[in-house]
């Protein structure tokens, strides 16, 4: 990985591209320091502890950089956007309309997104006037206004500039998916989980446990190198394609495979699932009345957990059937004149293909699910304090490693002999 990145570094315009990258990400973390108008800054650190356990609040603030918890500029971060796309996902299977626009390529694609930015409009606003309330609540019980002059100008004024901040961020994302490495919004959420690493680290040093203080390390790289095991696993399908005479030449033939990777969803999965299973706990943190819906779907209890391994599984499968198509596999083989052996051309390959891919993403998904458990499991049964779960370990390194391919490809086209060389 080093190596990869040092290469990088050497070439020039991978270079501008990284530079583009990090100082978008910068911008999105100073906007995280930014406090909106209008909002009590003394009020604002006597409520900060509220979005630092393991809450749901404490979930959403490690998701914004601790926006959140600061009432930033972009303290929405960019789940809105997450969860329009996933809405747009989820209606493309049962409306003919999106499912037409889908299929007619790069200009249905751009009907879609623009559907899915003005969705994203809409949940900001939403999502901001009910916070704007959590915090006044938050204020009354803390004894401190949040908001010096509640009134309908100051909502206002603190709605817009929350919405701005995350219409703000979904253009960031783009331009970083369109002018620099790697998905934008994946890196967003990547750099604000990492901006947390500092706090994780002094609070696994200050741990009171020993035991516990011994044995984090040798755990953590355990999960990590299990994690980028599974992540690079994957099942090669021979292809074989025929020999072709065109007019005078004969071309075609030789032998290469089709990669099948074992979990071929990524972390989307995992990011769809927190942002669904962040829903009913929002909703009981700013509807008065509701606390106990925000507690029945706590991080660390097992309606959570349990919750979040059915979406996390149904999410796996939904993303893999719409990322790859074994019907146009089948027919793109078939085109070309290549064959799996042993495996009629046309639907006999889809059948195939769709078998094996089945077979491939049910470990799949139960690997996502248990990676994203298995912390708040161990936090239960040992009562210490891990501070990133594992959706945010998976985050981390499945935006880490698909960075990385972004960087070797970029090297690859431009015939990048080495770093020695």
């Amino acid at each position: 990985m080093l190596a990869t990145i040092l290469n990088a570094f050497r070439v020039a315009e991978i270079r501008k591209k990284l530079a583009f990258t990090a100082g978008i990400l910068a911008l999105y973390r100073l906007g995280s320091f930014i406090p909106v108008p209008g909002v009590n800054t003394e009020a604002i650190e006597q409520i900060e502890e509220n979005y630092a356990g393991s809450n749901i609040l404490g979930l959403l603030n490690l998701f914004t950089g601790g926006g959140l918890s600061r009432i930033a500029i972009f303290a929405l971060g960019i789940m809105p956007y997450i969860t329009a796309s996933i809405i747009l996902q989820l209606l493309t299977v049962v409306s003919p309309t999106l499912e037409k626009l889908q299929k007619e390529g790069e200009v249905g694609q751009a009907k879609i997104t623009q559907y899915t930015r003005y969705l994203t409009v809409a949940l900001s606003a939403a999502q901001a006037v009910g916070y704007v309330f959590l915090y006044r609540s938050q204020g009354q019980s803390a004894g401190a206004p949040v908001i010096d002059n509640f009134s309908l100008g100051a909502v206002v004024l603190i709605v817009l500039c929350l919405t701005a901040g995350c219409v703000l961020l979904m253009w960031m994302g783009e331009l970083i998916t369109q002018r620099g490495i790697g998905n934008g919004i994946s890196l967003m959420i990547f750099a604000s989980i990492v901006a947390g690493l500092p706090n994780g680290i002094q609070a696994w040093w200050t741990n009171p446990d020993q035991v516990f203080k011994v044995m984090m390390p040798f755990v953590a790289l355990a999960v990590i190198a299990a994690i980028v095991f599974v992540q690079e696993g994957q099942r090669r399908i021979p292809v074989q394609y025929a020999k072709r005479v065109i007019g005078r030449r004969m071309s075609g033939g030789g032998q290469t495979y089709l990669p099948l990777r074992v979990n071929m969803a990524g972390v989307i999965p995992v990011i769809f699932a927190a942002s669904i299973m962040a829903i009913p706990p929002t909703i009981g943190e700013l509807v008065p009345g509701m606390a106990a819906v925000s507690r029945f779907f706590s991080p660390n209890d097992w309606a959570y957990i349990a919750g979040e391994t059915v979406f996390i599984i149904l999410f796996t499968y939904f993303y893999t059937a719409v990322t790859f198509n074994p019907v146009d596999q089948a027919d793109n083989l078939k085109k070309y004149g290549g064959f799996i052996p042993g495996v009629r051309p046309g639907r006999p390959t889809a059948e195939y293909l769709d078998r094996i891919l089945a077979r491939l993403t049910f470990p799949g998904a139960l690997y996502l699910a248990a990676v994203a458990a298995l912390p708040t499991i161990l936090i239960n049964q040992t009562s210490a304090n891990f501070y990133f779960g594992g959706t945010s370990i998976l985050i981390v390194i499945g935006v880490a490693l698909d960075t990385m391919k972004q960087l070797e490809a970029q090297l690859m086209m431009r015939n990048y002999e080495g770093f020695l060389k």
